[in-house]
């Protein structure tokens, strides 16, 4: 088992930009994933199966609703401390961050933001403990990009709900004790329910055959004239932009998330890259070499001024969509390129799983397409400095 000898690099010295407790939040989660993550995600990526052993330990990093309030078993820490913590978990992997992602943005933020009391101090404590695990059902098999078509719906039978549909591409369905569904009432008003496991007719098949994200658990959510309680509507945000704002957060998280994945295939490079002889001397001491090099730290750099400045936006309150789209696309394309790269200067054993860096790539692949392709990104910032929609 190879020894994680991960260094994060800091070219513009962003680290003073950020308090101690930021610190001290950043190297409890390098410290976690170096013990209890690299050791064993290879092996895990290889079967296509979750690490579910790792969850408790998510739970003591902060890795499920860190901003969440003390009140409701949060940590109460602000955005730049919760966007560090993806940023560590993704160095580790892109489908171990997605289930805190998932956990926090798209399950915890909605029942805080959307919830009423009662709901809150039912399920936020144990969700963020990791005790209780959620998904998040917005995506289906016709309606990805444009989530106000859906077709899923419930009708009101008086005493509850009677929910039908299906969602697709669904992270921790598999496993998930609770799912936020976001589903049409007669009207055809959007509404998130909160669909707990053992309901009749609500079932999770798992999606097979994946080429990414093959340690993380994704499934599909089928609804078969479920009766949900009316208890379990989340009664404070309805519409397409209430799981849109559950989206703002969650991609957020993603834009510092994909940082991490960049320098995991960095630093392994230029490691590789002064160690690997050829021609008598390190292909670190070669012109193209250095020019990949060079340009990943740049690209590197400018992702973390960029999201910095995001976090920064987020704790004042003042981020708008359109500025997380820009770090979102922006952030996994980086990444996605620098893992490209990153193969090339490892050769052949850029494939293996003895390195990241392929299974990084694998996963970028996803990153780059859920929570809003790459494409619809660079539409919602040519919409915003437009004034344009050219997405309808």
């Amino acid at each position: 088992m190879k020894p994680d000898l991960f260094q994060a690099p800091d070219y513009y010295l962003l680290d003073d930009l950020l308090t101690d407790e930021h610190k001290l939040v950043r190297e409890a989660a390098r410290a976690w994933v170096k013990r209890e993550v690299s050791p064993i995600i290879e092996d895990y990526a290889q079967r296509a199966e979750f690490p579910t052993q790792i969850i408790k330990g998510l739970g003591e990093i902060g890795g499920f609703g860190p901003y969440i309030p003390v009140e409701y078993g949060g940590a109460g820490l602000d955005q730049i401390s919760y966007g560090l913590i993806m940023q560590e978990i993704e160095r580790g992997d892109s489908g171990v961050r997605s289930t805190s992602s998932v956990q926090s943005s798209l399950v915890m933020y909605p029942i805080w933001k959307y919830g009423n009391e009662e709901q809150r101090m039912k399920y936020l404590p144990k969700l963020a403990t990791g005790e209780m695990m959620g998904c998040f059902g917005l995506t289906e098999p016709d309606f990805g990009s444009n989530p106000g078509g859906m077709v899923t719906n419930f009708k009101d039978m008086g005493d509850h709900y009677l929910l039908n549909g299906a969602k697709m591409w669904i992270s921790n369905a598999p496993f998930a004790d609770i799912a936020v569904v976001w589903a049409k009432n007669e009207e055809g008003r959007i509404h998130g329910l909160i669909v707990e496991r053992g309901m009749e007719g609500f079932s999770t098949p798992e999606t097979h055959n994946k080429w990414s994200l093959r340690a993380s658990a994704t499934g599909e959510l089928i609804f078969d004239n479920v009766k949900v309680p009316k208890d379990n509507l989340l009664p404070n945000k309805s519409g397409v932009g209430a799981p849109l704002g559950c989206l703002d957060s969650a991609r957020y998280g993603i834009a510092w998330g994909a940082i991490g994945a960049a320098m995991d295939c960095y630093d392994t490079a230029l490691r590789y890259a002064k160690e690997r002889i050829q021609f008598d001397k390190p292909i670190a001491a070669y012109q193209l070499q250095q020019k990949k090099l060079a340009e990943m730290i740049t690209e590197i750099t400018k992702a973390q001024l960029l999201t910095w400045r995001l976090g920064v936006l987020r704790n004042e309150g003042k981020a708008t969509t359109a500025q997380i789209s820009m770090a979102k696309r922006n952030n996994v394309d980086m990444a996605i390129n620098i893992a490209r790269e990153a193969r090339q200067i490892l050769g052949g054993m850029g494939i293996t799983g003895e390195y990241s860096i392929m299974r990084h790539s694998m996963n970028l692949e996803s990153v780059i397409t859920y929570e809003g392709t790459h494409d619809i990104h660079l539409l919602i910032t040519g919409a915003d400095i437009t004034g344009i929609p050219a997405f309808k």
